[in-house]
């Protein structure tokens, strides 16, 4: 007796040439071209994140919440903040950004300027952010990931103006400013906070962000908002904006 197999409405088991014409799914320390990259990814929407740094191919592991995602989380609302009070400035949060033709990374949050503002990044015309934005922020897990070691040297190459990392497991934050050509390291002020050189009035107190006290990391935030040098800064901004 011949037994009759059910298919569901608009389903058929895939032909060889089918699968020759679906790209290749992305495999992490796959080489790839940029074009080849984009091409794979747009293919497979099943992977959620995948990077081209260096033209090696990274795609992400699930992530934890005490490792990433909790502080991911207050790392856009500090930042959220600072936009919010800084006139026709950007934000993106794991947005892919093309930089040259091997590096293609989605950084866990940016700020950046548009063009008509001094600006060096852009929207593409496909909707894809290219260029340098004044500031990077990563979350690692800890000082072997490659965001402190290949992506850093992307980032200063493409002349990135700052670049921070929110090491989770030591607890610490990198803060790099890129000064001829290569990132320095910025240093705590006597009173524990970090500033920015690029973006005026963004600052913030790693003890408290690593404690989880949120409500000083916005007083201190509130304070560098309050700032000489951040309502100049939004006054040239308002200026170039006319």
């Amino acid at each position: 007796m011949r037994v009759q197999t059910l298919e569901r409405p608009g389903q058929r088991e895939p032909t060889f040439a089918s699968l020759e014409q679906t790209p290749p799914p992305l495999e992490s320390g796959d080489r790839l071209s940029l074009p080849e990259f984009e091409r794979r990814y747009h293919a497979h929407p099943e992977i959620k994140k995948a990077e081209l740094i260096e033209g090696v191919v990274y795609v992400a592991s699930p992530v934890s919440a005490r490792l990433h995602g909790d502080p991911h989380f207050d790392v856009i609302a500090w930042l959220g903040l600072y936009r919010a009070m800084t006139p026709n400035l950007r934000g993106s949060d794991n947005a892919t950004l093309r930089l040259d033709l091997q590096n293609e990374p989605e950084p866990d949050a940016l700020l950046r300027l548009p063009e008509n503002l001094g600006g060096k990044s852009y929207i593409a015309a496909d909707g894809y952010l290219e260029g340098a934005p004044e500031l990077i922020v990563e979350v690692a897990a800890s000082s072997a990931s490659y965001d402190l070691h290949q992506k850093k040297r992307v980032y200063a190459r493409n002349q990135v103006p700052e670049y921070i990392v929110f090491e989770t497991y030591e607890q610490q934050v990198h803060w790099f400013v890129l000064r001829q050509g290569s990132y320095e390291e910025q240093r705590l002020d006597e009173e524990g906070v970090l500033k920015s050189q690029v973006l005026p009035g963004l600052w913030l107190h790693p003890a408290a962000f690593w404690a989880g006290d949120m409500a000083t990391v916005f007083n201190g935030l509130n304070r560098g908002l309050a700032s000489v040098e951040h309502a100049a800064f939004v006054e040239a901004l308002t200026v170039k904006q006319k």
